[in-house]
């Protein structure tokens, strides 16, 4: 008989445990998987590629961020190969990177040194890692593709993630699939748009959580929305990376 659980870690292990051991991408145990992903360098995904957010560049454009006055600290959560946190360091920001994959790692450090760029990469769950080593505080949280990977009770933890370690006057730049939804964005999503519920009855993820606009103004209701909107169409001869089945959304803690 186990009646061990006595805290919030200890129910979301316990929902964590109720999918099956395949499905798991957002663990320590989940870190097999994405080594296998990240394995063949010369894989045709257009996220390998060694280019920015095409909205991470626009928000320095339009002048949202002033990284040449006073870029500040920024945290990379699921940097993958780095393409994200090497712009990021090129504008002057201090870097920590953070993934599961040891083969992401390996790669994104390779870039960093042939770019000279000065980036602290940390091996692990980012949930961890910023409740020890990690603590902030950030003036930037950014986020390409690690939260639509998350089950729904881990929205709880990311929450707190960024209110543990998001500087007052921060930003999370968050990247996420959309929802297939028509009307003036356009048609047209990427990844599930089960229930939660039936998430956690299937055991399973489908490749990741399609969200609504309105559901990620909804979750981040505690931090000023900037903006939310779908993701440019980048060409591949673009220098920037954009996809349309992808919501970019900004949004602003306020100082107190």
């Amino acid at each position: 008989m186990d009646r061990s659980i006595r805290t919030i870690d200890d129910v979301m292990k316990l929902l964590d445990g109720l999918f099956e051991p395949a499905a798991d991408r957002w663990t320590a145990g989940g870190a097999d998987w994405w080594d296998g992903f990240y394995a063949d360098r010369d894989k045709p995904v257009p996220f390998f590629a060694a280019k920015p957010d095409e909205s991470l560049v626009s928000y320095v454009e339009r002048g949202i961020f002033t990284p040449g006055r006073t870029p500040g600290r920024a945290l990379d959560l699921g940097c993958g190969p780095g393409r994200n946190a090497l712009h990021l360091a090129a504008l002057g920001y201090e870097v920590d990177a953070v993934d599961l994959s040891s083969a992401a790692l390996g790669w994104a450090a390779d870039r960093a040194r042939e770019a000279g760029a000065a980036i602290r990469f940390h091996h692990g769950d980012a949930f961890a890692l910023t409740e020890s080593e990690l603590t902030g505080p950030y003036d930037l949280i950014h986020d390409s593709g690690c939260f639509h990977h998350l089950p729904p009770h881990r929205r709880i933890s990311y929450l707190a993630l960024v209110d543990r370690v998001l500087a007052p006057g921060g930003h999370l730049a968050l990247t996420a699939f959309a929802a297939g939804e028509e009307g003036e964005e356009g048609a047209g999503g990427m990844g599930s748009e089960l229930s939660d519920a039936d998430f956690y009855r299937e055991a399973r993820l489908h490749g990741g959580l399609a969200y609504t606009a309105d559901a990620l103004r909804g979750i981040f209701a505690g931090l000023t929305e900037v903006e939310v909107r779908r993701m440019r169409d980048e060409p591949p001869e673009s220098g920037l990376f954009g996809e349309p089945f992808l919501w970019t959304a900004l949004f602003r803690r306020e100082r107190v």
